[in-house]
């Protein structure tokens, strides 16, 4: 976890880890010609896993809203991420029920301005004084075609944690390759047959593409607007089995973890349950608030060769505006307030949420060391997913999921799982074109 670095290339390693973004099928949305200074505003922001501490903060920027405008109330819900895609599309066709400000994921971005869902906010982005503190790929993230479509929220990268009492009982230290990683795993199941050994699942995608990425495999092949699946390559291939090994009475066992998500393998390790899992930056608070405080540690994910790094998705969430609000100035408003420094450092004490910001996230940095390995990922390089307007379509259909399952369960060999994968995956990208 020993990690040197200044300031400056500390938040240079952070800016890393934002991507652009990728679209779903289009459909007709139109804006509202409405600008109401009152009334309700909705508002669709994730679950996380131990979401008390991300409530608190949103409450208070909350109360602070309605307190200067006192002729509007707020009404926050908490979705699902999971669920997200359908609940998103049903508002983008039904305006009347859908809300006025959402939290997006940013491989949602130019899915959703595609699906001509997000208000362009390029004018008032411009505008806001904190913006000019975002660093590039963040601002890169909620920007398509040149036009804003929203605030960065977060930055997210995924690293390994582990039990420190349970590696020392056992005489156990951190694995430095993915063939260490199952090895460990095993070794800890073995001993204390009450645990995982590496909390793995079926629809944990952000936690089984490193096994792929470490392996030399991909997703696709190609650039924006003309891609080819890869994940039926004999490299991509080689990463599932690696994977989809770990799904064992030895590990983990398939009928318990072939359904679980990756909120489910934190919550697993946080509640004791597991020797190790991969989580995010953003599974510190739960973790925290959990059976084993005081009693994990935290280290990148190995990759295949004996002290390297397996490539982590590069994740990370923003704040937007929906089309339909009416409401576009408030919103706006209550956006910047949910993505400004003061809540992105309030976000980052109680959920361990990586700020935008550089000069708030080099702070942050700097008061916590847990931070430190996940810099040390994004150090190493990160991945993501393909710039396509498929993207939407092969993420919310559990395209990657159902792969895994499929494995996990015995229908079928990683061959014909991969194989079947990559024809849908053709599909998606066919269909947009």
């Amino acid at each position: 976890m020993k990690l040197s670095a200044s300031r400056a290339s500390l938040a240079t390693l952070l800016t890393l880890a934002v991507a652009t973004a990728c679209a779903p099928q289009s459909s007709s949305n139109s804006a509202s010609d409405r600008d109401d200074t009152s009334g309700t505003l909705r508002v669709w922001l994730f679950q996380e896993v131990g979401n008390e501490p991300k409530k608190k903060v949103v409450d208070s920027v909350v109360a602070a809203f309605e307190k200067t405008h006192r002729d509007t109330e707020v009404k926050v819900e908490y979705i699902p991420v999971e669920t997200r895609a359908q609940r998103v599309k049903a508002a983008f066709n039904d305006p009347a029920s859908a809300p006025d400000v959402i939290e997006y994921g940013n491989t949602d971005t130019a899915g959703y301005v595609h699906d001509g869902g997000l208000l362009d906010v390029t004018k008032e982005f411009s505008a806001w004084p904190e913006a000019k503190s975002t660093d590039p790929t963040a601002r890169q993230s909620v920007t398509v075609d040149g036009k804003v479509y929203g605030a960065p929220f977060y930055v997210g990268v995924r690293a390994l944690y582990y039990r420190t009492d349970v590696f020392k009982d056992l005489g156990l230290k951190p694995p430095r390759s993915l063939a260490e990683l199952a090895t460990t795993a095993r070794a800890v199941r073995a001993a204390r047959p009450d645990l995982y050994g590496l909390a793995v699942g079926g629809a944990y995608t952000y936690g089984a593409m490193p096994f792929v990425w470490a392996d030399g495999g991909d997703l696709a092949d190609g650039r924006s607007g003309s891609y080819a699946a890869a994940i039926d390559s004999p490299a991509a291939r080689k990463g599932i089995k690696a994977y989809t090994s770990l799904f064992t009475d030895a590990n983990c066992p398939a009928a318990k973890c072939a359904g679980m998500t990756g909120n489910d393998t934190v919550t697993a390790f946080a509640a004791g349950k597991a020797g190790m899992a991969i989580g995010g930056d953003f599974s510190h608070a739960a973790v925290e608030a959990g059976k084993v405080k005081g009693k994990y540690a935290v280290v990148p994910l190995p990759g295949v060769a004996d002290g390297s790094v397996a490539p982590a998705f590069a994740g990370g969430n923003n704040i937007g505006v929906l089309k339909s609000t009416r409401h576009r100035t408030l919103a706006v408003d209550l956006m910047e307030r949910l993505a400004g420094k003061k809540t992105q450092s309030a976000l980052f004490d109680a959920m361990g949420f990586l700020p935008t910001f550089t000069d708030v996230r080099t702070r942050a940095a700097e008061r916590e060391p847990f931070v430190k390995p996940f810099v040390r990922t994004l150090a190493a390089g990160t991945k993501f997913v393909p710039a396509s307007a498929a993207w939407s379509q092969i993420d919310s259909s559990q395209v990657l999921p159902t792969m895994f399952q499929e494995v996990v369960s015995g229908k079928k060999s990683v061959d014909a799982a991969a194989g079947d994968a990559a024809a849908k995956m053709n599909a998606a990208f066919g269909d947009a074109g």
